[in-house]
């Protein structure tokens, strides 16, 4: 269910003269500027697919520049298949590659690492042959004997890579053929065989071979992609640098993308704080995913004279869910009746209209993407309602007690939400007075992200605030499968178990239509709706982004499926727009253009 990585991920960063627009002052990472070697290979060895143009990358790209993007809070790793964290998932991918890529129009795969696979004719067996060109940077070559260490590395049950055993739990041990062919073998016919391998993020042998994997977070001494980790400090920031030998460099598809000679992750523990530092200057680009943020912030003198440009894109990029997980693997939640109860008492429409500013819609479905062209769901639609939740709390066996509370079997109701981000209680507060006026003790309970990661691993909560991305083609596997309700670490947070979702998990495994695939995805997300093991709440259909104006980007800003990281490889520090920002600011002049919200749809 987590949204697909694709690995054309990219990173940001040369620095001009950035006015400090508070003190007029210059600030920001000093960076020297990347020059690109000369590229040996020979140009008759780029695969076919790779001679040609990327379809959404501009030919008028400028490499330099620095990009300083809001990153988040720290995390516990930035070690992917350790940490399951969105700039943990974009650093990494900027660092390591997989076997291939998916074109950014018609999703068909394209090489990458690999530049030729043969999938048997039984779909079980898949080959794939490695581009010579390829190598690590270091200067060693990639091999297929790479390929089979990270397999081993995914694999071994003493690493922390439980949720990524999953889809490679399906093959055998690969075999090496040749040192630059590996062959795997499915167990069993699955939709997503291929897509799981060639998705593999490869890591180099050589380097981790011997070494205790659950250790290697912040230290990458060895890499294949465009960008090396510059360096990392904890609570403070992530500088990724350009590699001027990266091993694609010359080739014709990556004209127009990986501009930014470094790319600058500043991390807080607090958005707010991240937004003002943007307004200040101390970061270019800022995608809002508060709608505080922005109906009331994004607004004054620097937005009225363009020097910050407010831009909405809507495009087809998948549309995941946000809910509270109940966690069914304690007592209190193991009851349905109880979970739909809990869901009648979130005031959804009080946080969209008041805190939200109307700019979300409720969410009825764990797969919203597939309602928002104007197909209708059957799911039951929760509206705030005390009296149903009474009623369902007492058929649950549930009475108030002498103290106002709701007891059963001589034990209140009590349980605490487990939140990582302090914003939270505007929503939690809410609820938790709701819930104590029928009955119901709530507390908030508060931690960092790698407390709550390692909670979460471990299934050490009540309920927590979970954000799922879409995905472009849906796998129900990892979070409605009961086989993993109770292994640490997996992504099946609420403990679901149903003997029927499993029956149709196993079905649309040998269905190689998406089409069919997502009716059989809509009858699972029925089944799982009407057993509310989480209490959904809104999404948003399109990417709100702020930037400084001297960037420049493709012609689709987002490409067709790209939320906001996609500027991370698209988009280039425009060295002309930059100058003229520079002097707007010295002049205090406004800068010609729209003023006003920017809106982009997506155009073939």
């Amino acid at each position: 269910m987590k949204a697909n990585i694709f690995i054309s991920r990219t990173i940001y960063i040369l620095i001009l003269s950035i006015v400090c627009f508070s003190c007029k002052k210059k600030s920001g990472p000093v960076v020297q500027k990347v020059v690109d070697k000369p590229w040996q290979g020979d140009p008759a060895s780029i695969p076919a697919a790779l001679q040609k143009a990327n379809p959404v990358a501009s030919q008028e790209a400028e490499k330099g520049g620095v990009l300083r993007l809001f990153g988040g809070q720290f995390p516990k790793s930035l070690n992917y298949y350790l940490e399951q964290f969105a700039t943990t998932g974009e650093v990494f991918s900027m660092m390591y590659e997989s076997l291939t890529n998916n074109d950014p129009i018609t999703l068909e795969p394209i090489p990458h690492l690999a530049k030729e696979w043969k999938i048997s004719a039984n779909k079980k067996k898949f080959t794939f042959i490695l581009d010579g060109n390829a190598k690590w940077s270091d200067g060693k070559p990639i091999t297929a004997y790479d390929v089979l260490f990270t397999y081993e590395t995914i694999m071994n049950p003493k690493n922390d890579t439980a949720i990524f055993r999953i889809g490679l739990s399906r093959f055998e041990k690969p075999v090496v053929k040749d040192a630059s062919t590996v062959e795997f073998t499915a167990k069993d016919i699955h939709w997503n065989n291929f897509n799981t391998l060639s998705s593999i993020l490869i890591l180099p042998k050589h380097a981790y071979e011997g070494k205790d994997f659950n250790k290697i977070n912040f230290v990458f001494p060895v890499v294949s992609g465009p960008y090396e980790l510059k360096a990392a400090k904890k609570g403070r920031y992530i500088r990724m640098r350009r590699r001027g030998d990266y091993w694609q460099r010359a080739y014709p598809y990556t004209k127009g993308m990986y501009n930014f000679d470094e790319i600058f992750f500043k991390v807080s523990n607090e958005r707010s704080l991240a937004l003002q530092a943007f307004k200040k200057g101390d970061i270019d680009f800022y995608p809002v995913y508060t709608a505080q943020f922005w109906v009331q912030e994004a607004k004054g003198d620097k937005f009225t004279k363009n020097w910050i440009v407010k831009h909405r894109i809507f495009n087809q990029k998948p549309v995941g869910f946000q809910g509270w997980a109940m966690n069914m693997r304690r007592k209190i939640f193991q009851d349905r009746k109880v979970r739909k109860a809990i869901s009648y008492l979130v005031p959804r429409e009080m946080y969209i209209e008041k805190l939200m500013f109307n700019e979300y819609k409720k969410t009825h479905s764990y797969y919203p993407d597939f309602y928002l062209l104007g197909e209708k769901h059957s799911n039951e639609e929760f509206t705030y309602n005390q009296d149903i939740a009474r009623k369902l709390f007492q058929e649950a066996g549930w009475k108030v007690n002498d103290k106002g509370y709701l007891e059963k079997d001589g034990v209140e109701m009590a349980f605490s939400m487990l939140e990582r981000d302090q914003r939270s209680s505007k929503f939690v507060t809410p609820f938790i007075e709701r819930a104590k006026e029928v009955g119901v003790k709530v507390k908030l309970e508060t931690t960092d992200l790698p407390g709550w990661s390692k909670r979460m691993q471990e299934y050490d909560y009540d309920i927590t605030w979970v954000a799922w991305g879409g995905g472009i083609f849906k796998d129900p596997e990892a979070a409605w499968y009961s086989k993993y309700a109770d292994e640490k670490g997996q992504n099946n947070y609420t403990g679901f178990k149903s003997a029927q979702v499993d029956a149709l998990v196993e079905k649309q495994k040998t269905i190689f239509s998406v089409q069919k695939r997502n009716q059989i995805v809509k009858e699972i997300d029925k089944l799982v709706y009407k057993e509310y093991p989480y209490v959904l709440l809104w999404h948003l259909d399109n990417t709100r982004i702020l930037y400084w104006n001297r960037f420049g980007m493709p012609k689709n800003p987002l490409g067709k499926y790209g939320g906001e990281s996609f500027a991370y490889t698209y988009w280039w520090f425009h060295s002309g727009k930059a100058q003229d920002l520079e002097n707007a600011i010295a002049d205090t002049k406004a800068l010609q253009g729209e003023s006003k919200e920017k809106v982009s749809n997506w155009e073939k």
